[in-house]
């Protein structure tokens, strides 16, 4: 044993002791200690020598305490049939007259006890199972008993405040009990900050220098005298500051007029405010290369791994306008996306995201609405709907729930891929309702970003609630979803009338702040939990209505009752900083609600009984469970969308925070958080993701799910789907698919094409230096999208209807329309767009060919909505349709339609060199290896590569063989006439017909296939890879 000067922090005596101690405690003259056999002692605190020693307990001593005249000690003892069990009595000394007393029974053993500081003869003795025993010594008979609310735990410690004003109680849950009274009870603002011993340094070092020993592993010496790169200020000047940029809302608002143009102030400035275009990148991260940057160096695989890591370190300890890192961490930052002149598919978008989860793209006008849907996708109750209604045959141009689901499914099938939901976006801000609302970015740039979220979240609630019953007005799943139901009891507060509303629906629930409830004087405030807000905000009174009676507006006290409460709750946190209610009404400042932690509960428990609302959470939600006298609702946080206020010179924007568990087909008990900040995907902790700070960080919407729908996955849609927009007729020339002979199977190639117009020019940024930097690239529009049949009889024929899928497949058709014939040419209406350049040369599209009634395919049908033209591409794909065609990423981003990489067959990959870093054309492949011309230009036809179809270069060996064939007029130029420029129908079947002759170069072997791409490069370098004047015939035809 040591004596120890705590002072002078040092041992002023060591004593040897004959036992081992385990617990110390102070009485008066005396020392307590408790040995490891059992036994108490009593040590004279001058020279630690035993005075008297007590048998207290047959195993060891658990737990002691004293005061000046009582000693009390809980311990073990042996038993048979378990081992060892806390002992049935405490035993009691007094210290007075060194002799025992009567012990105190504790039946269900005692295992901790603790003397009350001001009534030294009351003892608080508890056990293990959260039985507390408050006894007098001396009276045993006077016993107040009292429980500890324990769920799958038990008791650990018990301690006393130094005030006896409060009682704290720990469990093996690592959670602590406060008992005491509200109005005793006070705890200290400023705690002393704990004071930790001094480290080591060791300064002794030496250095083993030679040529390559780098200098700054040399420190700086010490000096007197200044150095001479300690410049003074007035020497020091800033030159060259760039010019302030203008703000985004007053060129989205500009006006042009004939002397120049003008817009609204947004006033986000004060009147004469200078801008430092200066700031400072301090702990910045340097952005992602570009893709074609990192493919002319050569960039590994595994050095962008690093990188990666790298970065997600660097966006973790950054800061933004020198702001702590507790602050505003970057990876909240809004994000951009940076363009080269190969545009926005040159961004690196994997440098941000490395989880399975896909993110979605800014550049696209509304794109705040992101964070919202990434919360919705992760909803399974309302995921599942939205698929299971794109699977209908809804056809409506303006449905959002059927873009929803196509998103959905998009996202799905990325699995970390970057998406865009440039469909659901540009039908949400072409709905009337949204200009009305606010809710489009031109419209009010000044207001608040979390308001217009918020509104967003009511709208989308009501539009895909009313989608949804769109198709069947019976079927209300969706608003069961979605709905919580009840009626109001009104009662004027001047005549006593009552009123009896009708009952309604509610979608989404703003939360209502209630007032603190009244205290006593100098109490501690006892703000609200948030089951209490969400009750109160359920239970919402209306203030002031018109009265029949009294002819006037009155204040009506109201009672809510509610019927029906759905499994999803869709919850506005309505922020005060934005709509500040009276504080001194409430009595308490909400935002301070959501920066206390543990504030905003994991889990909720709701019961209805009798109309009324009851939430529970934490301890009392598990007391109910336990009990179960109640039917209770358990419901789970899917997911919170936060407002973000990265800067002071910056406009806040929303991002999510997703546990993404619930939404996981496989079975997860654990809980996984994910942020979402646009095409930023990182796995957070749950206590990073609830963390919320009134400077920076506030919630705006929260999705609860009941528990019982956890992994609730609905994929029986795919089974579902109605194909019989497929089935719609082109033409007699191409017809479409035949219902009772034709069906799209899994593995079934088509050949694919589109071409598109230009609806937004390119924007460029001269720099100083006289280089270019494109600040936002040019906006195409799906214009037309052709489809073929393949060169084989893939589809199967049935006598069944074509919406059904299931059964037998069928014997091969032989009667249906020959190979290379489309069955989908649709062209496709831009209504609320203006069409800046047609691209005709490129394109094939004329003006006029996408105007109703002015179109010639308008009589034919064969002009149809954006919304038509993409269904039919997503049931192929959802069929299990293989995709032929060439260059197909480019096209499918544009469609906004992601397949993944199984289902795709591009030309451009099957005849490409990987040791060469050009990729060939179709219209050069076409002439070389199937001697076609397309995508005519003026002055070509196609008559002289077909004529010349005998000429061959000469090859050798297998080569030869492969190359070589006599040619035969293209089937495709006897059904369709030659067209100037681009057309997708001829270049989905030139595709088609490169995938067969690739395939049948497969059959020879590998090495004849590796031949002939070597052979392809090595004449296209002759001809610099373009397709030579009319009459010059091709290298090889076959």
């Amino acid at each position: 044993m040591f004596k120890i000067d705590v002072e002078k922090a040092e041992i002023i005596d060591s004593v040897a002791s004959a036992e081992f101690y385990t617990l110390f405690k102070r009485s008066g003259q005396y020392i307590c200690a408790a040995t490891a056999t059992g036994f108490v002692q009593l040590l004279d605190q001058s020279n630690l020598s035993v005075l008297r020693s007590w048998k207290a307990h047959e195993g060891w001593i658990n737990d002691m305490d004293a005061n000046s005249n009582f000693l009390v000690t809980c311990g073990w003892s042996p038993n048979r049939q378990v081992g060892s069990m806390p002992d049935p009595l405490a035993k009691v000394f007094d210290l007075k007259n060194l002799t025992p007393l009567a012990p105190i029974p504790f039946y269900l053993g005692a295992a901790y006890v603790r003397m009350h500081p001001r009534m030294i003869t009351t003892a608080v003795i508890a056990g293990r199972n959260g039985q507390v025993q408050f006894v007098d010594i001396k009276k045993h008979n006077i016993v107040k008993m009292s429980m500890v609310h324990l769920v799958d735990c038990y008791l650990t410690a018990l301690e006393f405040a130094s005030s006896s004003e409060a009682m704290a109680l720990s469990d093996s849950s690592c959670c602590i009990q406060v008992w005491g009274s509200p109005a005793g009870i006070r705890f200290t603002t400023y705690g002393t900050e704990s004071v930790f011993a001094d480290q080591e340094f060791h300064t002794d070092f030496s250095i083993d220098w030679d040529g390559d020993t780098p200098l700054n592993t040399i420190g700086m010496p010490y000096y007197r005298d200044v150095l001479l790169s300690a410049w003074p200020s007035n020497l020091l000047f800033e030159v060259g500051a760039p010019p302030a940029k203008l703000d985004p809302d007053i060129l989205a608002n500009l006006t042009e007029t004939k002397f120049g143009s003008y817009a609204p102030n947004p006033r986000k400035k004060r009147r004469n405010q200078a801008v430092n275009t200066r700031l400072s990148e301090k702990n910045a991260f340097e952005g992602p290369r570009f893709l074609s940057e990192q493919a002319k160096e050569g960039e590994t695989s595994s050095m962008k791994s690093r990188r990666m890591s790298e970065v997600l370190e660097s966006l973790s300890a950054a800061t933004i306008d020198g702001a702590r890192q507790a602050d505003v961490p970057l990876i909240y930052r809004s994000l951009e996306i940076k363009y080269s002149k190969f545009g926005v598919e040159d961004f690196d978008f994997e440098y941000f995201n490395k989880t399975e989860f896909s993110g979605l793209e800014t550049h696209i006008t509304h794109s705040y609405v992101n964070a919202l849907l990434q919360l919705l996708k992760y909803t399974p109750l309302i995921r599942n709907l939205a698929l299971q209604h794109t699977a209908s045959p809804c056809l409506s141009e303006i449905c959002l729930l059927c873009e929803m689901g196509f998103l959905f499914d998009m996202l799905e099938k990325a699995s970390g891929q970057n998406c865009q939901a440039t469909n659901f976006l540009k039908i949400f801000g072409t709905l009337p309702p949204t200009k009305q609302l606010g809710l489009r970015e031109d419209a009010l740039p000044s207001r608040p970003t979390t308001l217009r979220m918020q509104a967003a979240n009511r709208f989308v609630m009501d539009k895909i609630s009313a989608d949804y019953c769109a198709i069947s007005a019976q079927d209300r799943r969706m608003e069961q979803v979605l709905t919580t139901t009840g009626y109001d009891i009104l009662r004027c507060s001047a005549c006593s009338v009552e009123h009896v509303t009708k009952p309604s629906g509610t979608y989404v629930h703003d939360l209502i702040y209630p007032p603190r409830a009244p205290s006593k004087p100098n109490s501690p405030i006892l703000l609200p939990s948030f089951s209490q807000v969400l009750k109160a905000s359920v239970e919402r009174e209306a203030t002031r209505a018109w009265c029949n009676r009294c002819r006037l507006y009155r204040k009506y006290h109201s009672k809510k009752n509610v019927q029906s409460i759905p499994p999803v709750l869709n919850l506005n946190a309505v922020l005060p900083n934005i709509n500040p209610p009276p504080l001194r009404e409430l009595g308490y400042d909400p935002n301070q609600l959501w920066a206390r932690i543990g504030w905003l509960p994991t889990e909720i428990g709701i019961i209805i009984d009798q109309g009324q609302f009851f939430c529970y959470e934490g301890q009392d939600l598990a007391m109910h469970l336990q009990r179960g006298v109640f039917k209770i609702r358990v419901y789970e946080l899917i997911g919170v969308v936060a407002d973000i206020n990265s800067g002071e010179h910056q406009k806040s924007h929303p991002v999510s925070l997703i546990n993404i568990s619930p939404s996981l087909r496989r079975q997860e008990v654990e809980n996984h958080w994910h942020l979402f900040n646009d095409f930023l995907v990182r796995r957070v902790t749950a206590e990073e993701a609830l963390h919320f700070d009134p400077a920076w960080k506030l919630p705006s919407v929260l999705t609860y799910q009941e528990k019982i729908s956890r992994h609730a996955i609905d994929n029986s849609w795919k089974n579902n789907l109605d194909v019989s927009v497929l089935y719609r007729g082109l033409s007699l020339f191409d017809p479409p698919l035949q219902p009772l002979h034709e069906r799209p199977q899994p593995g079934t190639p088509v050949g694919i094409d589109a071409e598109f117009v230009s609806l937004q020019q390119e924007e460029l940024e001269i720099k100083p230096d006289g280089s270019r930097s494109v600040l936002r690239p040019s906006r195409l529009g799906l214009a037309r999208v052709s489809v073929l049949r393949g060169s084989n009889s893939s589809f199967k024929s049935t006598e069944s209807s074509p919406s059904s899928f299931t059964g037998p497949d069928a014997e091969i058709d032989t009667q249906g329309p020959p190979p290379f014939t489309p069955f989908i040419d649709d062209y496709v209406k831009i209504p609320h767009e203006t069409i800046v350049d047609y691209l005709t040369l490129y394109s094939g599209i004329s003006p006029g060919d996408l105007e109703p009634k002015i179109s010639p395919y308008d009589s034919t049908g064969r002009l149809v909505s954006l919304k038509i033209a993409y269904k039919k591409l997503w049931l192929l794909l959802n069929l299990g349709c293989v995709f032929v065609g060439h260059g197909l990423p480019k096209d499918f981003r544009t469609i906004n339609i992601h397949v993944p990489k199984r289902q795709v067959v591009d030309t451009v990959d099957l005849f490409f060199d990987k040791k060469k870093a050009r990729k060939l054309s179709l219209r050069f492949l076409s002439w070389f290896l199937l001697g076609e011309r397309v995508q005519l230009t003026e002055g070509e036809t196609t008559g002289a590569a077909v004529s010349t179809a005998t000429a061959t270069v000469t090859a050798t060996g297998s080569t030869a063989a492969a190359m070589g064939g006599e040619a035969q007029p293209p089937q495709s130029q006897q059904q369709h006439p030659p067209q100037k420029g681009h057309d997708s129908v001829v270049d989905a079947r030139m595709a088609l017909r490169l995938w067969d002759k690739w395939r049948e170069l497969q059959e020879q072997g590998p090495a004849i296939t590796e031949k002939v791409i070597e052979e392809i490069y090595r004449r296209g370098r002759e001809y610099g890879f373009k397709v030579p004047a009319t009459g010059s015939p091709p290298p090889v035809v076959v």
